[in-house]
């Protein structure tokens, strides 16, 4: 029996787990599903732990996400101590939440001792601040300090990401005292390729590899084996320009000072490849007008994110109807012009959210700048006209044939190229001048690119049509 009284039983499943618990697509197995499921239900204690607790924090992770949520509850208590909560770093925030919101804080904190640093800030960042005090409080004062020091950077900063445990050595000692303090010292952490050196009030002087370190002879002084940190990382800096100096500089480890240049952390690359992939989905979903929308969400919650962009595009559909309503009675007279209308505007609403993609995300990663926006838009430019030309033609010459009337193909293959030629400016123009603005234009861009593309697609091809035909 529990604690709460629940029945556990511990004996031996009568069927084995398979040992890859993958299928071949990258989801979790059906019949180890199956099988966990069924040891949930009988409170088979032993099954978990052998088949469960035994995996890789990130199965774990994937396999919470694969089950019901009542299942995901059960789990985790019946596991209790031998659930690693690395694995909760490996789901989504709702998830997250609903995992811990079940646990005692005691339970919480205990566990919480046993992780690393920013593994630890991750999930308490995400708690009330009454829950996140009391964990925090029944924590050895030194891990409480580096816990709170971290939680108090903004969110989505390279202080929030970092890992407060790290080596640091003062220049005056040698390799051979630093091998020894390496070797006798347990309070280091489990993984480390750098050692800082720093003065007396921990202002970051250097770094030495250890590769250095085991290749020098022990009276060597460090001072006069470390090299300078060129790229030590602001603890304000935003977790996404951290990355970028990774990628820059093809750093596997990076320093974190506070104001005053002292080191409070060390960024890693385990940690910036989670920061990379984050913020890919980020601008993706953005660029959907989705917002932080996750899977587990409700479908409240989920309706209620993507609402916003939906009203501001209903808006500018309005202004795309009202463009038409201008031409009404051209359409009455003409009415190949409604059937043709679509895909005109379908042609350069995805010319335009081809040229925007890339905008936005040469704009993030800081590959478009002030300095080679000019030659990016020419670029642009010359792709929409050779486009507009080419699918223009195709588009004209079928509809000449399908309504037996060259003037209509000769109106829509110009009404494409000049609405292709608009979708290419505006897909690069708008995410610069946006951006520019300080807004973000993964979130902004593709509703008004759309409506760009939408309004000069509809005026061209009809506004060309009524020259054409009121005037003939």
């Amino acid at each position: 029996m529990t604690e709460t009284g629940e029945d556990i039983r511990v004996r031996a499943p009568q069927e084995d787990a398979p040992a890859d618990i993958y299928a071949e697509d990258g989801s979790i197995r059906s019949d180890f599903l199956a099988l966990v499921g069924a040891a949930i239900a009988d409170r088979d204690l032993l099954f978990l732990r052998q088949n469960v607790a035994r995996l890789h924090e990130s199965e774990i992770g994937d396999l919470i996400e694969a089950i019901l949520p009542d299942q995901r509850i059960a789990m985790v208590r019946l596991l209790g101590d031998d659930f690693d909560l690395t694995a909760l770093t490996e789901v989504d925030e709702g998830i997250r939440l609903q995992i811990v919101e079940h646990l005692p804080n005691d339970r919480i904190a205990a566990a919480i001792g046993d992780l690393d640093s920013d593994d630890a800030v991750y999930i308490l960042e995400d708690l009330d601040q009454e829950d996140r005090d009391e964990i925090l409080a029944q924590l050895p004062f030194t891990e409480r300090v580096r816990l709170r020091r971290a939680l108090d950077y903004p969110e989505s900063s390279a202080g929030r990401r970092m890992q407060t445990e790290f080596v640091a050595v003062p220049p005056f000692w040698t390799v051979g005292q630093t091998i020894d303090y390496m070797r006798d010292e347990e309070d280091l952490p489990e993984t480390f390729t750098q050692i800082f050196v720093i003065d007396p009030t921990f202002k970051l002087l250097g770094t030495v590899d250890l590769d250095r370190i085991l290749r020098t002879k022990r009276q060597v002084k460090v001072e006069t084996i470390m090299r300078e940190m060129n790229h030590p990382i602001p603890a304000e800096m935003d977790q996404e320009e951290a990355a970028q100096l990774f990628e820059q500089y093809d750093l596997l480890s990076a320093a974190v000072v506070d104001e005053n240049e002292r080191l409070v952390g060390v960024l890693t690359i385990d940690d910036v490849v989670d920061v990379i992939q984050e913020e890919a989905e980020e601008d993706l979903m953005r660029l959907g007008g989705v917002g932080d929308e996750e899977l587990s969400d409700s479908v409240v919650e989920t309706s209620r994110s993507r609402v916003p962009w939906l009203a501001v595009n209903l808006f500018t559909a309005f202004v795309s109807a009202s463009v038409i309503s201008l031409f009404e009675a051209t359409i009455e007279q003409v009415v190949a012009l409604a059937i043709l209308m679509p895909i005109v505007a379908g042609m350069g609403g995805n010319a335009g959210s081809q040229t925007m993609t890339v905008t936005v995300r040469a704009l993030a990663t800081r590959n478009l700048d002030i300095h080679n926006a000019w030659r990016v838009a020419r670029r642009e430019a010359g792709v929409g006209l050779i486009n507009g030309v080419l699918f223009g033609c195709m588009v004209g010459m079928v509809a000449g044939f399908w309504f037996h009337d060259v003037s209509i193909g000769g109106l829509i293959t110009t009404a494409m190229l000049i609405n292709m030629f608009a979708a290419a400016m505006a897909g690069i123009m708008i995410p610069l001048l946006l951006h520019r603005a300080g807004a973000d234009p993964a979130v902004s861009s593709a509703v008004f690119v759309t409506a760009i593309t939408d309004t000069t697609g509809f005026f061209s091809f009809l506004g060309l049509a009524t020259w054409w035909f009121m005037s003939g």
